[in-house]
């Protein structure tokens, strides 16, 4: 693992002689094609922050790139908080003392810079360097029914077979909603997100509507609030396809309190969530030894963050729910290398770091 370690406290840094020589942080906001809307807020552009780090490792510079994905109200962090924080960091000690979405991009631009030197691709400097091939879903966003309908029909015919449907505001118009997208695509997969808008009996009453109009739902993705186990482990025990917990996890003790309370099947990892690669790891590993499930996902990110995310969900040899997607749904990508896609499919190619580069 070239130094990196993780352990039953959580990834600490293991890395010998590891200096930062230097942290540029600037704002990183590409517009949406369309409006972003889930339960609990809308963007229309990104709020992140691209990091690049300076980084001598035995002997060696180099320089990497993190992207720290704000989105909030689902972070505590907003774009002018992480720029302010990252002012004036100037040595690895630092990460401790960050946010986890300051923190995020900045671990992962020292990754990056790492994995440069190191000659490896990041998913090998993390863990496995045989997986590098993925398949992601792609998300439809709350609209009115027929525009969401029209869109899943849009996304299958890119051969996209996974979609991610954002519910949560109303419950009758949601079920409107998964009508029209069963109907534009019907033999989509769906995996459905309240983003912790519902209590248990409307998110149960969404999947008995489910049911009735023949859909394919292959998990729900943090049904209730962050807080209510209780809630999301009554919807867990009553429902066959998997329950996800995303706002319900950010650590490792947040794991142990969804394992604990059987409240959830599967965990979903982010790094601007957890504070970067290595925490993610670390709840990867807890989680499935556990025996859930895994997703990886993302906040709003560009190539630079999705790359970073895909590298994270190979270096665990694979995981069963890739949310990759938020690059796709920018009018604009400003970096170049990273992951090659075909449709759904990604690749990593086995050049060191995450080859992700500004383009020119």
């Amino acid at each position: 693992m070239h130094g990196l370690k993780l352990d039953a406290e959580g990834p600490t840094w293991r890395l010998d002689d590891l200096q930062l020589e230097a942290v540029h942080a600037r704002p990183l906001s590409v517009a949406l094609i369309e409006p972003f809307v889930i339960a609990s807020g809308r963007v229309d552009a990104t709020h992140s922050v691209e990091i690049e780090a300076h980084v001598r490792w035995r002997g060696q510079i180099a320089v990497g790139l993190g992207e720290a994905a704000c989105l909030p109200p689902v972070t505590r962090e907003d774009q002018a908080d992480v720029l302010r924080a990252l002012a004036g960091v100037s040595s690895v000690d630092a990460l401790v003392a960050l946010g986890p979405v300051a923190r995020a991009g900045l671990e992962t631009a020292a990754l990056d810079a790492v994995a440069r030197i190191a000659g490896v691709p990041l998913r090998a400097l993390l863990g496995d360097a045989a997986t590098s091939e993925l398949e992601t879903d792609v998300t439809v966003a709350i609209a009115d029914a027929a525009k969401m309908g029209e869109l899943a029909r849009a996304w299958a015919g890119r051969g996209f077979v996974a979609l991610k449907i954002k519910v949560g505001k109303d419950l009758d118009a949601d079920l409107r909603a998964l009508e029209a997208i069963g109907r534009a695509a019907p033999a989509a997969r769906l995996r459905i997100d309240a983003n912790a808008a519902y209590s248990a009996a409307e998110a149960i009453a969404l999947a008995r509507g489910c049911e009735r109009l023949g859909l394919t739902v292959e998990c729900w993705e943090q049904p209730c609030a962050a807080g209510d186990l209780e809630g999301m482990a009554r919807v867990a025990a009553e429902l066959d396809a998997p329950v996800i917990a995303d706002e319900s996890v950010a650590t490792l003790q947040d794991l142990t309190a969804v394992v604990a309370r059987r409240a959830a099947d599967g965990v979903n990892l982010k790094l601007a969530k957890s504070g970067g690669p290595l925490a993610c790891l670390a709840i990867g590993h807890a989680a499935r030894a556990a025996g859930l499930r895994i997703m990886v996902g993302g906040m709003v990110e560009t190539r630079l963050g999705m790359t970073a995310a895909a590298h994270v969900a190979c270096a665990l040899g694979g995981v069963d729910f890739v949310d990759l997607d938020t690059a796709w749904l920018l009018a604009d990508d400003p970096y170049v290398g990273g992951y090659v896609a075909d449709g759904p499919r990604y690749r990593l190619p086995d050049a060191p770091g995450l080859d992700v580069r500004r383009r020119v």
